[in-house]
């Protein structure tokens, strides 16, 4: 090798360690941001707290009326945080399995597919326990993933960006109206249903988030090892092949953890939309489009976001306060326009 050529590859070896090192800069900035919002979480509500109010509930004192207000603000800081986080990952996922920039667990019909399962669940066969909720949401979130590429996938030129995200707003209608039907003629469950379905974090407890750890850890750890195989898959299917890998079993196993992240977080928070849409394009304006940064940025980024639009939802209507899934409603719904105008729906 020449000593021109050992040259360049010296200066490429320096590019990428210093491209990583940013990476990791950007992505401690998210994590102290993150905390930062965390904090902001516990102190920010109806009733603002002091730091010593917060100290005390940490230590389990309920005493005063702040220091109780903090300890039921901690379990819903935790499920914004986890939330966030795993719809964030999941959209991350689910753009680079289809190559499609608008994919999204909501515009897709992942999230309604879990939301209609969950409350056929209720309505007819009375389901109360969590561990059911959790179940028949995963599944439902499956069909509907199965349902909508294979509906995209039929026609010339398979499962195309434009035509999965047709097939998946369709889908998310009708399901939609499925669940109006369903709840009509069930009084009884009519208001818990339409509160649910809003999308939000409000009124979580450690017994309401507990069971559904195990399914979000399995989610994430699912998720993040797939980023090689995301990698491989973005080159286009062929030239995965060619590289070894095997495409139609990356794609499952990568679906398969933002299916357990989108149904376990639709069971315990509702549907929540726009967020896997808007956090994965902000992070690929950041850092590129290497999955193995991608989806830790997405994933933090997502939690950031949520956390945010939890505490805006606060402020913004005190003493009332406006749940997160109308917020990032708000913040998706002109994001989403934009992407299309600007991305033309091309592939990734």
């Amino acid at each position: 090798m020449s000593v021109a050529a050992v040259k360049s590859d010296n200066r490429g070896i320096g590019v990428i360690a210093r491209s990583n090192g940013v990476r990791g800069l950007w992505l401690l900035g998210l994590l102290l941001m993150l905390a930062l919002l965390c904090v902001l979480s516990i102190t920010i509500g109806a009733r603002d707290v002091g730091l010593v109010d917060i100290v005390a509930a940490l230590k389990g004192d309920t005493q005063t009326i702040g220091q109780a207000a903090v300890a039921l603000r901690i379990p819903r800081t935790l499920l914004a945080v986890l939330a966030g986080a795993g719809l964030g990952l999941a959209g991350a996922i689910m753009q680079g399995v289809t190559r499609n920039p608008l994919a999204d667990p909501g515009i897709l019909g992942v999230n309604m597919g879990a939301s209609l399962a969950v409350v056929i669940g209720v309505a007819w066969f009375n389901m109360d326990s969590a561990d059911a909720y959790i179940w028949t949401a995963i599944l439902g979130a499956g069909a509907a993933a199965l349902f909508v590429y294979t509906i995209g996938s039929l026609g010339r030129g398979g499962a195309t960006p434009l035509k999965l995200a047709l097939a998946g707003a369709a889908t998310s209608v009708a399901f939609s109206a499925m669940v109006i039907a369903v709840v009509l003629p069930r009084g009884d469950i009519a208001g818990g249903i339409r509160s649910w379905q809003i999308g939000g974090v409000g009124g979580a407890t450690f017994e309401r988030v507990l069971p559904v750890l195990p399914f979000l850890a399995v989610g994430f750890a699912i998720s993040l090892l797939s980023a090689r195989k995301l990698n491989s898959l973005a080159l286009g299917d062929e030239l995965a092949a060619g590289l070894g890998e095997r495409v139609a079993a990356a794609r499952a196993i990568a679906s398969l953890g933002a299916i357990l992240l989108c149904g376990a977080i639709t069971a315990v928070c509702g549907p929540i939309g726009f967020l896997g849409l808007v956090v994965p394009h902000l992070c690929r304006l950041l850092i590129g489009v290497d999955h193995r940064w991608l989806l830790p940025f997405s994933a933090v980024g997502g939690a950031c976001l949520l956390t945010l639009a939890d505490v805006a939802g606060r402020i913004v209507a005190r003493p009332s306060e406006i749940d997160v899934g109308i917020v990032t409603a708000l913040i998706g719904a002109p994001f989403f326009i934009w992407i299309v105008r600007r991305q033309r729906v091309r592939e990734l």
